[in-house]
């Protein structure tokens, strides 16, 4: 069985992108305007960062990674006239 690297994305509304990091692996934190664009930048980063801490040799096959997005904001409540 392989191992799945966990990564949480977080909204940034300030920045207006996801941002990804991972206890997993170490270094990681990339940014995206949409899920779909951060999951293409993460097909690349997280098997080049397991290269550089020493977790993967190179070429050693697929990663598998599972992204859990987290979204949250804030309302204002309307005062009743």
């Amino acid at each position: 069985m392989s191992h799945i690297y966990q990564v949480l994305a977080k909204w940034d509304s300030e920045a207006g992108v996801w941002v990804a990091e991972s206890d997993d692996v170490p270094g990681l934190v990339a940014e995206a305007e949409s899920p779909n664009l951060l999951r293409e930048k993460l097909r690349v980063l997280i098997p080049e960062l397991l290269e550089l801490n020493g977790v993967l040799q190179k070429n050693s096959g697929s990663v598998q990674f599972s992204v859990r997005y987290q979204y949250e904001d804030t309302g204002v409540v309307a005062a009743a006239s």
